[in-house]
């Protein structure tokens, strides 16, 4: 079954449901074990019809292993990968000289998506961002943050500002994005990414070890991991949601939340209270 797209508000271009985060996973070795089981991720995301791979200098060697897979895949690129990355520095110079080591390390001439990380040093970076967009050196700007701790100050750059990206945390146990977050996006016409669908992990952690309720089914979700995944994408204003995984088998098991059809918020309500959350 064929992954959905959805449309990103700025320039309606179809962007798949689900992509893939680097954090950790992607911050590997040549000749490492770990290293040589990552082409096989891209494969599978590639294969199940997804693009988005989203990185960050924050990552270690994520961004430059990331390129480096890309670069050996004998698929052309240009067609596959919707290279999403961040800058995550304070001061304009700081900045470009991060963001130009980013092109580097990815191996791109052309940002898909650059992210002011976390909000740092906003103003300025927005500012050399939208200079870069309008060159054609990148084609959409935003901004990211994590945690609830900061949605006052992400809602007032949301409506200060004209973005074509909203990266923020959603999952089923961590649904503070709901209340302002995600309708001032939609309202804005801002995309939103979904960044620790799983909770950081311990949700995915905590759910392993129960049976899969009787429902899953009906969503088509044959793991928890899907579960999870069919509740961040039914949201209407969520536009993608960008798992971490250093495994092919998760990929694609990932992926597959992206196909079909996506509750409605009445589903949830009958039903999320039976995980036990």
């Amino acid at each position: 079954m064929k992954m959905n797209t959805r449309p990103i508000p700025s320039t309606q271009e179809a962007l798949p449901v689900v992509g893939c985060g680097t954090w950790i996973g992607f911050d590997q070795r040549p000749g490492t074990d770990e290293y040589q089981r990552l082409p096989g991720v891209l494969d599978a995301l590639f294969a199940a019809g997804g693009t988005v791979i989203d990185s960050s200098p924050m990552y270690g060697r994520s961004e430059e292993t990331t390129g480096e897979l890309l670069a050996a895949a004998s698929r052309p690129r240009e067609n596959k990968a919707f290279l999403a990355t961040k800058v995550w520095t304070s001061g304009r110079e700081a900045g470009i000289a991060q963001m130009e080591q980013s092109f580097a390390r990815l191996r791109t001439q052309r940002m898909d998506l650059m992210q002011v990380h976390n909000l740092m040093d906003w103003k300025t970076h927005l500012s050399t961002l939208r200079n870069w967009k309008e060159k054609g050196r990148v084609r959409y700007i935003g901004i990211t943050h994590y945690t609830a701790s900061a949605y006052r100050e992400v809602e007032a750059v949301l409506r200060a500002e004209k973005l074509d990206f909203l990266q923020i945390n959603y999952s089923l146990d961590a649904r503070e994005a709901e209340e302002r977050l995600l309708p001032l996006a939609a309202e804005r016409g801002v995309a939103v990414i979904v960044n620790m669908p799983f909770g950081g992990g311990g949700l995915l952690r905590r759910l392993r070890g129960k049976p899969l309720p009787a429902w899953a089914g009906e969503i088509g979700c044959t793991s928890w991991a899907q579960v999870l995944l069919k509740f961040v994408l039914s949201h209407p204003a969520v536009t993608c949601t960008i798992p971490g995984t250093s495994r092919a088998e998760h990929m694609a098991d990932n992926a597959a939340a992206g196909a079909g059809a996506f509750p409605d918020a009445a589903f949830w309500r009958r039903n999320a209270e039976s995980i036990g959350l």
